[in-house]
């Protein structure tokens, strides 16, 4: 037992250290003149980096009178299409008409997502640039990777990827390695979901847990006071003695959580079995086929391979806010501790793909 104290001792002083770390960092972060610079968008084209990588294969696959001769065939065919493209550029000016001369586009935008879904602060800049410029018979694809985590951040998440759908541009989602919880929440907006083989998908449920060291504070005579207005203001709690009303409501609305959570799902993917795949379960993507999960089997890479094969223009959205130092420092450590309870849960929970949220004073899994 007195290991044991011990060792809860430790950790309060280690979790006080980086309470007080990040309290000293959001003070200087919060406290710095100047406003911040606004970020940088950037567009990459991603069809032009595909052909230059095949000509690069090709260079050494042919001799050089092959690719010599080839390269002269191909620019006499890009200055007869250039020619041919201007004439009728020329003829739609002149007819008022030349917005309709633009190519089919498809925009990609990167989302990995943190506990905190901080990533969506980049993405909602992203979504605006492209629906800006796009058009119906354009589309987005977003190549997703997230293990859920806040309830109120991560609908925002999903909230910025409707404004697509709203649109009426198609949206197309990838899952490489997970989407779950709340990255699934994101995922089912989309009109296609393409998912890798062993991808995580599901995870349709909520948790909380949260340690409580009341009965360690009374064996060491430490009073702990919590004032409230509100009969539930504060339910579960990690050092009052918890009740079984308390536990109860906290249950309730953990309850309501989940509802709300269903009823998105079954708004956007509405011929889902719900009783059958809203269980907290997750599947492999060869597993969530079938449920309806997903709606097809892939990669990402296969999906913009076959787009770039097609002569579809590719254009990657991405959008870099410009930070300050602190900013940064802040921002590596927030990283550091979401990486740390990500293997703490994976460890209670036994789920690797969950992140929390604190609610109540608790770690709310969505």
């Amino acid at each position: 037992m007195e290991f044991l104290f011990e060792y809860g001792l430790f950790l309060l002083k280690a979790a006080t250290i980086v309470v007080v770390v990040f309290a000293i960092l959001a003070i200087i972060r919060s406290g710095g003149k100047g406003e911040e610079q606004p970020g940088e968008l950037k567009v990459t084209n991603l069809t032009e980096a595909f052909k230059d990588n095949v000509s690069t294969m090709e260079s050494h696959l042919f001799d050089d009178a092959a690719m010599k001769l080839r390269a002269k065939e191909e620019k006499k065919a890009d200055k007869a299409r250039a020619k041919e493209e201007k004439n009728k550029a020329k003829e739609l000016a002149e007819s008022g008409d030349l917005e309709s001369i633009r190519k089919p586009q498809l925009f990609v935008i990167d989302f990995k997502g943190s506990i905190d879904a901080r990533e969506v602060a980049a993405m909602r800049e992203e979504v605006t640039a492209i629906l800006s410029v796009a058009k119906a018979d354009d589309e987005v694809l977003v190549r997703l990777e997230s293990g859920g985590g806040m309830v109120h951040a991560y609908g925002l998440a999903s909230s910025q990827l409707d404004r697509i759908k709203k649109a009426g541009v198609t949206l197309t989602i990838s899952v490489d390695k997970v989407a779950a919880s709340g990255g699934y929440m994101m995922a089912c907006v989309a009109d296609k979901i393409i998912a890798a083989p062993f991808a995580v998908v599901g995870s349709i449920g909520v948790i909380a847990q949260l340690p409580n060291f009341n009965k360690l504070l009374k064996k060491n005579d430490i009073d702990y006071e919590q004032l409230t207005a509100g009969e539930f203001k504060r339910t579960l709690t990690m050092f009052g003695e918890n009740t079984d009303k308390a536990r109860e409501k906290f249950q309730e609305e953990l309850e309501q959580t989940h509802v709300l959570f269903k009823d998105f799902i079954a708004d956007h993917r509405p011929d889902l079995e719900l009783q059958k795949v809203a269980t907290g379960e997750h599947w492999f993507g060869n597993q969530a086929l079938p449920l309806g999960l997903i709606d097809e089997v892939g990669t990402s890479d296969d999906f913009l391979m076959a787009a770039c094969k097609e002569e579809r223009d590719i254009l990657k959205v991405q959008y870099t806010a410009r930070k300050k130092l602190v900013n940064k420092v802040f921002d590596s450590s927030s990283e550091a501790v979401d990486r740390l309870l990500l293997k703490w849960v994976a460890r209670v929970s036994d789920r690797s793909f969950r992140s929390n949220n604190e609610s109540n004073l608790g770690f709310l899994f969505i």
